[in-house]
């Protein structure tokens, strides 16, 4: 894709401005990096950063049916959540493969905000239209009425705190609730992709860069720095958070991802995929999949996405993803492997690398959880 064509969030000029590293990421012209990876990755785990992440896709769904569409069109029960409160998602196909991950934020008694990822945003657009059919419930595109932009890290309490008039501690993980930020209206979250506390605002895009700003200025003390997608990448895999495409996909189910937990089979009415789920759930108790695991190198070399992992000499799966982490100081990876060799420290367990069997140790995921 030529740069003309990629589309620019409203932070773009500014990031420019601070010097990143611009990259092509889902159709959009993001910050890969300002400097160093590391540094924002270690400023995450022990102070804030601050990300724009405008290219994730808004969709909200309104109307005296909107709760029964997504009871219908995603795997969730959305019904059942409170006003003011998010829940973690997937919309799936018929077949039961994921189309993608979702946040669903439920805004008013018939108003909701879906945030997809912003490689399927169109996907999860065109199949929520699709399914509204029938519903007394609008879908409406609402990418372009939104800029996001997210503090993440142990300190982004105590610096959004300065800059809101919302109760921050009274706000739940998984919450929103309309509020103003350096005096613009937001929808202020507690949510994130990092493993860490923080929020995620939803500000217009002509109120971006003031927020921006605001929030630059008011962390400056606390050590708060911008941050790109590279970081990140490494922050949600040590967090073992999966990343669409990666550990997620249209050929899996979410019980292949382990995550057959957010199936609910208990809520009214039908869901598209609810009779290939409920064999998949049946099939994954009785023959366990290959199960996501978390790989620790015992060398340096670094393991990357669709590496075979290894074991007496047969692959037993495959890395979906994988990264030097800056925490723990050596390259991790998260995979799918058999499950006889899934149990965190099963011996004999390596990655080939180029030709060459690295070892790894198998742990559970995550890699690292917060301070709380």
């Amino acid at each position: 894709m030529s740069s003309a064509a990629l589309r620019h969030t409203a932070l773009d000029a500014l990031h420019r401005s601070l010097g990143a590293t611009m990259t092509d990421f889902a159709g959009w012209d993001m910050p890969l990096r300002y400097g160093s990876e590391r540094d924002e990755h270690l400023a995450v785990r022990t102070r804030a950063g601050l990300f724009d992440l405008s290219h994730m896709g808004e969709i909200t769904v309104t109307g005296p049916q909107a709760a029964g569409l997504l009871n219908f069109a995603l795997v969730g029960n959305l019904a059942a959540v409170g006003v003011g409160r998010a829940r973690y998602t997937m919309i799936c196909r018929a077949d039961g493969g994921i189309l993608d991950d979702l946040i669903v934020y439920r805004l008013a008694e018939a108003e909701y905000l879906v945030v997809a990822n912003a490689s399927n945003a169109q996907v999860v657009l065109d199949a929520l239209t699709e399914r509204a059919a029938g519903f007394d419930a609008e879908v409406r595109d609402d990418r372009d009425a939104y800029a996001l932009l997210a503090v993440q890290g142990p300190e982004s309490p105590g610096i959004l705190k300065s800059l809101t008039d919302a109760d921050l501690d009274g706000l739940k993980y998984y919450a929103g609730l309309p509020g103003t930020v350096a005096g613009v209206p937001a929808l202020i979250a507690r949510t994130g992709y990092t493993g860490e506390d923080g929020f995620e605002l939803f500000v217009k895009p002509e109120h971006a860069v003031a927020v921006w700003q605001a929030l630059t200025e008011a962390g400056a003390p606390a050590g708060l720095v911008p941050c790109g997608l590279s970081c990140r990448d490494t922050l949600r895999l040590e967090a073992g958070m999966p990343l669409y495409g990666h550990e997620l996909s249209a050929a899996l189910t979410p019980f292949d991802a382990g995550l057959g937990r957010v199936v609910k089979f208990d809520k009214d009415g039908d869901f598209v995929g609810r009779e290939a789920l409920a064999a998949a759930a049946e099939k994954a108790a009785a023959d366990p999949p290959r199960v996501l695991v978390g790989l620790i190198a015992e060398g340096r070399r670094v393991p990357r996405a669709g590496y075979a992992v290894v074991a007496g000499g047969d692959t037993v799966g495959e890395v979906t993803s994988g990264a030097p982490s800056p925490t723990l100081g050596r390259p991790i990876a998260m995979a799918y492997v058999d499950a006889a060799h899934a149990a965190p420290g099963t011996a004999g367990v390596g990655v080939d690398i180029r030709g060459s069997h690295e070892p790894y140790e198998v742990v559970a995921l995550p890699f690292h959880k917060r301070r709380k």
